[in-house]
């Protein structure tokens, strides 16, 4: 339940948000062209109006050169012929007619608060739990590999300890053949 109003909260301020931010690129792209051409005329009447209180001369030079344009363009529509509504709308109306998202936003801030609280704890818990399981699986495969040493060290033992008695043996039977080589030789074998 708790992490369902989050997600309420959440949509509601990414409507919100996205409802503002369109509002606010309508209205720019809507009375841009409007803006645009009122600081055009302004601006071209202000140019005009000080070169002819500079120099008589040149005003009608210019004139003469550049003859005022005569548009037939309609005027430029503004916000409250397009979108009417538009105009009147404000954020606190945002979200008015959805009953999910008006209660939510009428939570205290204390209850939102003790929500995102038990979030966190939420989370925090499934944190511990992951961590948890991850220190089990490492101390398994530790003592996996401990019982893996072990036999090694086991099995190094008993070769070391068959390498010896080998050893010994082999020594052994060096000292028997020399024993029975000096025999045969004092009995008149000889080595071929």
């Amino acid at each position: 339940m708790s992490g369902g109003g989050g997600g309420w909260r959440r949509s509601g301020a990414c409507a919100r948000c996205c409802l503002v931010v369109f509002a606010v690129a309508s209205a720019l792209c809507v009375s841009a062209p409007a803006l645009y051409w009122r600081y055009k005329k302004s601006f071209l009447s202000a140019a005009a109006g000080s070169t002819t209180t500079t120099t008589t001369s040149s005003s009608s030079s210019a004139a003469a050169v550049c003859p005022p344009c005569l548009c037939d363009c309609p005027p430029p529509l503004s916000l409250l012929h397009i979108a009417p509504g538009l105009v009147n709308l404000s954020i606190t109306d945002c979200g008015k007619d959805d009953p999910e998202l008006n209660e939510e936003m009428q939570k205290q801030f204390v209850d939102l608060l003790t929500e995102e609280l038990k979030l966190q704890e939420a989370v925090t818990k499934e944190h511990t739990h992951h961590m948890n399981v991850t220190i089990v699986e490492a101390r398994r495969l530790a003592s996996q590999y401990q019982r893996e040493v072990e036999k090694c060290n086991a099995a190094t033992e008993t070769c070391e300890e068959a390498r010896e008695r080998s050893e010994a043996a082999l020594t052994k039977e060096k000292r028997i053949t020399a024993m029975w080589q000096r025999r045969a030789r004092q009995l008149g074998w000889q080595d071929s």
